[in-house]
């Protein structure tokens, strides 16, 4: 068969464009998908990644990084590959990677979600031959209410605690989340005030188009007057002493792990809510259905009830474990 992608210790490779897909290591040529740090890294030659992509990798990255961007939906060659990259939905610029080798079609599709979202492009469907998708809730408990939905409990949540006079902290990754999270909030209910790793990703998203409330950084040497405020941090800062500054204040997570009420009672959690970047079990199967695939790989996540439906349903699925020296085909 046809040898369009490797599974090397460094990640996925397309030998017939000689570029890595969000590998590890040092490699010289990567394309990114997103980026998240477990996606894109430091320490490669150069870096392939959607338009609006490339100044969020920028600032992952720093200025000396060598990035290159592509609109979605451009056609490249790479060596005798033809490339492109597609929405993926997961966050602002993130892409799902088409790479066609002598009219076989792969499509490693990163971290992806085929539900609606107010801050980035909306999912593509790639028709192709094979598929590599993630697996991160690959479970049938995992199933997302409509956004709507979570921000009205969000909102809910801060009305209460506005109310006595109580901070609401919500802990939201500071990439993708927390701008998710400040873009259907409610900003009449009271200030809103971020930590000061959510603060240099903003202007990229609204400058992107997405509409964000005025919010500002906490300052823990100021008088800033929390009492009825939202606070958005990341989760990094959960058991640091920054936090001692919040002692009085309600909690919450926005997570698609808050489906599992024993992580909430875990983290110490007041709320939880189910807000995710990441298909769920019915997102999974909607997008691997509808590509076509003969071949699926999955990887990120417990796969394996995921790979026995899908093997159920004919299709040829399996795990793609790391690091090993193995074709994809």
């Amino acid at each position: 068969m046809l040898r369009v992608l490797q599974n090397r210790r460094e990640g996925l490779f397309c030998p017939a464009g000689g570029f890595f897909v969000d590998p590890c290591g040092h490699v010289s040529r990567a394309v990114i998908t997103h980026a998240h740090s477990d996606h894109a890294r430091k320490g490669h030659g150069s870096y392939l990644c959607s338009d609006n992509c490339k100044p969020l990798l920028k600032i992952r990255l720093g200025p000396k990084a060598k990035i290159e961007s592509l609109p979605f939906g451009k056609r490249i060659k790479m060596g005798d590959a033809l490339v492109s990259l597609h929405p993926a939905g997961h966050i602002l610029g993130s892409s799902q990677v088409k790479i066609e080798v002598s009219g076989q079609i792969w499509v490693v599709s990163g971290d992806y979600k085929p539900q609606p979202d107010l801050t980035c492009e909306p999912f593509e469907m790639i028709k192709c031959h094979g598929f590599v998708t993630e697996s991160t809730f690959g479970l049938p408990v995992y199933r997302w209410l409509p956004e709507d939905t979570i921000y009205a409990q969000i909102n809910d949540w801060w009305v209460g605690n506005a109310e006595n006079g109580i901070p609401s902290l919500l802990f939201a990754y500071s990439l993708g989340k927390a701008q998710r999270v400040l873009a259907g909030v409610d900003p009449e209910i009271g200030p809103i005030f971020i930590h000061h790793a959510v603060s240099p990703f903003l202007p990229i998203y609204e400058r992107s188009g997405v509409d964000l409330p005025k919010v500002e950084k906490v300052d823990l040497d100021s008088e800033q007057n929390y009492s009825k405020g939202l606070i958005v941090v990341p989760p990094a800062v959960q058991d640091s002493s920054w936090l001692k500054r919040f002692t009085y204040a309600e909690r919450a997570f926005a997570s698609g792990w808050m489906a599992i009420r024993g992580l909430r009672r875990r983290r110490n959690l007041g709320k939880g809510f189910v807000l995710s970047d990441h298909a769920d079990w019915n997102g999974l199967l909607q997008v691997i259905l509808g590509t076509g695939a003969e071949t699926v790989k999955i990887t990120h996540g417990n796969g394996h009830a995921l790979s026995r439906y899908l093997f159920g349903r004919g299709i040829d699925a399996s795990l793609l474990n790391q690091p090993v020296s193995a074709e994809v085909q």
